[in-house]
């Protein structure tokens, strides 16, 4: 049977709620829900010998680590955080930086742009429905911090967390916790249309965090191959890609690789950019670039950059 969420969703502005108007794909709304019947139940993953009660998996500031042996040791900074506003980084970006849907797969980005980026979430440059958690976060943490821990995830070897398949049709699912999607348990699909429709692979693994659990991106048909003409700017509607973020986009200097990133996270970046809610010294050489790209554009762009190796 499956749960109903009831969501309540911060606004920032009616501009911002009417840029998001049927994009909740992109833009998912974290749901309130009961929470699982059992919190106190020891949960494991698949190669761990690790174990955690619900409640644990979901604390702010003391997140799983499932396989602390194949990641370098963890700052505090990155680990638990400090209460009340700042919670650890390896909640939702996980220790491993691959992140979710939801959030940035951020391993291996160079240092001084995670740095700024935490500038500017503190300074109001980024705003939005899925930054307010960030400007919250970035706001209660010191320079020595955000420095640490840019320079904890810079070093991890950048991963790929979905494999991206071109269909007409996507499964059905709903959001569920962490603002994640998950396949209706009674099965059915539904045309994509314009949108990126992201399915764990495990639900249960997604749920608990578990690094090693990958994802499904389905993109529209063609997706792959428009993404290329574009990237490459034969398309005429935008500049090549390669030419700040490298030629096989994994990025140059301090220009950040996008090869092998979410493309959800990709297309709010490029969205949001040309809506304005990105602002920021950097975000000057990205105007000329998302000024004349559509929706279809977007997710093409966004749909070959994950499908690439990072």
């Amino acid at each position: 049977m499956r749960i109903v969420f009831v969501a309540t969703v911060l606004v920032l502005s009616a501009a911002i709620a009417v840029a998001v108007e049927g994009m909740d794909w992109a833009y998912p709304p974290t749901p309130k829900g009961k929470g699982p019947p059992d919190k106190e139940k020891m949960l494991t993953v698949p190669g761990s010998k690790r174990q955690y009660t619900a409640a644990q998996i979901g604390d702010g500031f003391n997140p799983p680590d499932w396989f602390p042996d194949e990641h370098p040791p963890m700052p505090a900074a990155v680990a638990t955080g400090r209460p009340p506003a700042y919670r650890a980084c390896a909640l939702c970006h996980l220790p491993t930086g691959g992140g979710h849907p939801e959030s940035a797969n951020i391993a291996g980005l160079p240092v001084r742009y995670l740095i700024r980026a935490m500038e500017e979430y503190k300074n109001d440059n980024r705003v939005g429905l899925r930054a307010t958690t960030m400007i919250e976060i970035a706001k209660a943490m010191t320079d020595e911090e955000i420095r640490i821990s840019s320079e904890y995830y810079a070093a991890l070897k950048p991963q790929s967390r979905q494999k991206v398949v071109e269909s007409a049709t996507a499964p059905k699912s709903f959001v569920g916790g962490g603002g994640m999607r998950y396949a209706e348990p009674e099965g059915g699909t539904e045309p994509i249309g314009s949108r990126i429709i992201i399915i764990p692979d495990s639900a249960e693994g997604a749920q608990r965090r578990n690094p090693k659990s990958n994802f499904v991106a389905y993109v529209p048909p063609g997706s792959i191959a428009n993404g290329m003409q574009l990237a490459a700017g034969t398309a005429g509607k935008t500049v090549a890609c390669g030419i700040c973020h490298g030629p096989t986009l994994k990025g140059l200097g301090e220009v950040p690789g996008i090869a092998g990133r979410d493309p959800t996270y990709t297309f709010r970046q490029l969205y949001d950019m040309q809506q304005g809610r990105r602002k920021g010294d950097a975000i000057a050489l990205m105007t000329a670039v998302v000024e004349k790209l559509t929706i279809d554009d977007m997710i093409a762009l966004s749909a070959y950059a994950a499908s690439l190796e990072p």
